[in-house]
């Protein structure tokens, strides 16, 4: 932890290039969604370790405060299975909970868009159970409601010119 008064400086870098994180996010992305859809810690680090063995469209960031990773998001392929025809996909957006509130999970959204249009994407998309607001204030837009499993979603699009 910082000092009182120390800024701690932030940073965000993908998982190819600190492949030492992926336990980290693994852990968080299992405990937050993976174990309630049926998915085992191995599915999880296996999906996220993938693209780091053959790189190609998908990749995951993590924000660091320090060096403390805080919160990850990811650029998927497919992140709904009710909605197989769209693609691609912010996924994972998960903030570690003493460090909510602080802008990282704006800041990793940003990342991935900038990802996206870097490869380009004109359409990005998510869905959220809880978190509507929070990207609708960073430019998304609703487009309804959707099932992911057994929840209840909002689907969202974000899209460039």
């Amino acid at each position: 932890m910082a000092a009182a008064g120390q800024v701690m400086t932030t940073s965000i870098v993908s998982l190819g290039a600190r492949p030492d994180l992926v336990s980290t996010v693994a852990s968080w992305l299992w405990r937050e969604w993976g174990r309630h859809k049926g998915r085992t810690i191995e599915m999880v680090t296996d999906r996220l370790t993938a693209p780091l063995t053959a790189p190609g469209f998908e990749q995951t960031f993590a924000r660091l405060s320090g060096d403390i990773p805080v919160a990850t998001a990811s650029l998927v392929n497919a992140d709904l299975d009710a909605r197989p025809d769209l693609s691609p996909w912010l996924a994972g957006v998960f903030v570690d909970p003493p460090f909510r509130g602080q802008g990282h999970a704006a800041a990793l959204v940003r990342a991935v868009e900038d990802a996206a249009r870097a490869r380009g994407v004109g359409t990005l998309w998510l869905h959220t159970e809880h978190a509507a607001g929070l990207y609708a204030g960073l430019g998304w837009e609703a487009i309804g409601p959707e099932m992911d499993h057994q929840f209840a979603v909002t689907l969202m699009r974000r899209v460039w010119e």
